[in-house]
């Protein structure tokens, strides 16, 4: 720890913005590891447990995802099961709605991470051009120049590399991490779609069924009921 501290204090001024872009860069990682590891560990089985009850009952299906509230999948197929008999256009929307609100929540951080990946190496070059100041500040070109001279030099130096390298990898830490996060938005995307699809078909072969047998009912009704002529005749 103490070595790590000795690099940053050699780095100069500039190392302590690259150090508090390190910390953000682990803290929205940690975050959207937790995140992304509850989502994955469960999405699967709450999608097919819905899916398994509303081939049967569209109210036991809008049970189990209601119980599963606290994640993205929940959410989702909650929002049009939670609806009073939509239509399949209404279904859709409802559907399309939460997934829009949902992709949102998934992109979380990408900003963040976005941020440090350009800003980072930046910062690593201006602590470059710093030490490069200090470095020739410290030159006595012609002069000969004394041990110390040297010594102020070399540590301009140290500072240029220290900075350079600190940045490059806060940047290349924080784009694995975006790219990670960036690819798994990306199944989601593919995942919700195909979860959402296979939910609104069911929910169209059961509003279609249930349409044909109201209105069967309704021509049974008419065809029972006799004609106003015929009942005031009689």
């Amino acid at each position: 720890m103490s070595t790590l501290f000795d690099i940053v204090i050699k780095g100069g001024p500039v190392m302590i913005p690259i150090v508090g872009l390190s910390v953000l860069t682990i803290s929205c990682a940690l975050e959207r590891g937790l995140f992304w590891f509850q989502l994955l560990r469960s999405e699967a089985r709450i999608a097919h447990d819905v899916l398994e009850a509303a081939r049967y009952d569209l109210d036991e299906a809008a049970r189990i995802a209601e119980k599963a509230q606290d994640l993205p999948i929940g959410r989702y197929l909650s929002a049009p099961l939670r609806l009073n008999q939509p239509t399949p256009e209404t279904f859709r929307l409802a559907m399309e709605a939460a997934g829009d609100k949902e992709f949102v929540e998934m992109r979380k951080g990408d900003k963040l991470l976005e941020t440090v990946v350009a800003v980072a190496p930046l910062l690593g070059l201006l602590g470059t051009v710093t030490g490069l100041i200090a470095t020739f500040g410290n030159l006595n070109i012609g002069g000969g120049g004394t041990s110390e001279q040297a010594t102020k030099a070399a540590g301009g130096i140290g500072e240029a590399l220290i900075t350079t390298a600190g940045g490059m990898i806060v940047a290349i830490i924080a784009l694995l991490f975006y790219r990670l996060f960036v690819t798994l938005q990306s199944q989601q995307v593919n995942y919700f779609s195909d979860v959402g699809n296979e939910l609104e078909l069911i929910y169209r072969q059961t509003w279609y069924e249930l349409s044909e047998s109201q209105q069967g009912y309704a021509e049974r009704r008419f065809q029972d009921t006799p004609p106003a002529s015929a009942s005031r005749s009689s």
